[in-house]
């Protein structure tokens, strides 16, 4: 069994799944190996992570506990080693991982949109495999052939220079941002990649620590 096959056997009861992955360079955490990015398997991450014991203990950061917890796991399982997009500097460049890995490219609000997840790719870690693994296939840029309904889907046009963070916290604690609250970003929402994969108690739950 490969590096890669064992990988996907241990994430795949977890509720993740491998989004991509490249060979790492010198300038990477280690020359010559792979390092794979690691995400929701959605709709079936949600019901998994849910009942996790750091979902019930009262402390902070819940999902990112989990994740340093149960890949950090993963990663002695298959003599790798785990990196995050959380936990302190120096931060990991997940942003530019994404985009060598062939499969997440930026779209025209700024934010990753994935091959098969759409606007709604994240990111819980990444593993770093002992051995070099073949590129995947490149497929085709969903933004290419897409009118763009995520720009237009804001209601307070937060992407139209950038990102107004400010202006889009202030909506979504509002009243009149109940639906991007309890149902995710309506921006995100509009991509036609991955439709309807996130279930709204995980959208609700990101939106609050979003605020």
């Amino acid at each position: 069994m490969t590096d890669m096959a064992k990988l996907d056997a241990a994430l795949t009861p977890l509720g993740l799944r491998a989004l991509g992955h490249f060979a790492t360079t010198s300038a990477d955490p280690g020359a010559g190996k792979t390092l794979v990015l690691i995400g929701p398997d959605e709709p079936h991450f949600w019901p998994h992570f849910s009942r996790a014991p750091e979902m019930s203990d009262g402390q902070p950061d819940p999902m990112d506990r989990w994740s340093k917890r149960v890949l950090d796991d993963v990663a002695k399982q298959v003599g790798g080693e785990a990196f995050f997009p959380f936990g302190g500097a120096p931060y990991q460049p997940f942003y530019t991982w994404a985009q060598r890995s062939g499969q997440c490219w930026p779209s025209p609000i700024n934010f990753l949109v994935h091959a098969k997840a759409g606007l709604f790719v994240s990111f819980r870690g990444a593993i770093v495999l002992p051995t070099a693994s073949a590129a995947m296939p490149a497929p085709p840029k969903p933004c290419d052939t897409c009118a763009a309904p995520c720009l237009s889907a804001c209601p307070v046009k937060a992407f139209a220079d950038g990102y107004d963070v400010a202006a889009c916290k202030a909506h979504v604690a509002s009243a009149a941002g109940t639906d991007c609250r309890d149902n995710g970003c309506l921006a995100r929402r509009a991509c036609p990649v991955g439709q309807g994969l996130r279930l709204p108690a995980q959208a609700a739950f990101h939106m609050e620590a979003f605020l």
